[in-house]
């Protein structure tokens, strides 16, 4: 593990809430993910995990301590340049998909490459079939997102975290929401992903059994790292 690439990294990080009384969230976090790992965050409601998630997608930017994206500081940089690197490195997989539900499935995955304005819409469109196409949806593409299962929209939210081909994908609870079934197909797309393409999947979640067969484990409780895993 430790001669691969260092994709994201920790330095000290802390994280206060001050409603309704000052309380310590995370304590001195500090940790590394590679690149094409598969990592989980674990830990009781209540130990963090989400917040320390929050932090490492540059959404929250009101604590202590140092983050960096490929070696590179992220923390202190304007709204405006976290939104960019956000935008070229960072997809996003919530337990709820935020699908538009009137819009097509195609439509939907086109939206954030669309918005980072780097192709043109007829190359969006292309890799959006592309990414439908691994993921055995492609028969659904011109359907409105309403129409679909709940396993198939959160594909669909899976397809759209990766139409900009980012280093990191970010899932908060991303099968909180499916049944075991499900749960085992998103789970066999984040190992296709992490060690096929060599993207990074950070993941926070109560499934164990999800959990123990990702990659490696970082465990949180009471705010701070109880175990990283290795």
């Amino acid at each position: 593990m430790m001669d691969r690439k260092v994709i994201l990294s920790t330095k000290g990080v802390g994280k206060y809430f001050y409603d309704p009384v000052k309380f310590k969230a995370l304590d001195n976090i500090s940790f590394e993910a590679y690149q094409g790992e598969f990592l989980s965050l674990v830990g009781k409601s209540g130990s963090g995990k989400s917040t320390l998630l929050y932090i490492l997608s540059t959404m929250d930017t009101t604590y202590e301590g140092e983050l960096f994206i490929e070696e590179k500081k992220v923390t202190g940089l304007s709204t405006d340049k976290l939104a960019a690197i956000r935008g070229e490195n960072i997809g996003f997989v919530f337990q709820f998909h935020y699908l538009l539900p009137e819009f097509s499935c195609l439509k939907n995955i086109m939206i954030p490459a669309l918005k980072l304005g780097k192709m043109s819409r007829e190359e969006i469109e292309h890799e959006a079939y592309k990414r439908m196409e691994m993921l055995d949806l492609k028969e659904q593409a011109l359907k409105p997102a309403s129409k679909l299962s709940g396993g198939q929209q959160q594909r669909i939210a899976i397809a759209r975290a990766l139409i900009n081909n980012p280093k990191i994908i970010m899932c908060d609870e991303p099968t909180g929401n499916l049944d075991t079934k499900n749960t085992q197909i998103v789970f066999d797309i984040f190992k296709q992903i992490s060690h096929d393409f060599g993207q990074t999947i950070i993941a926070v979640t109560h499934d164990l059994d999800f959990a123990k067969a990702s990659d490696r484990t970082i465990e949180l409780a009471d705010g701070k790292i109880i175990s990283h895993g290795f």
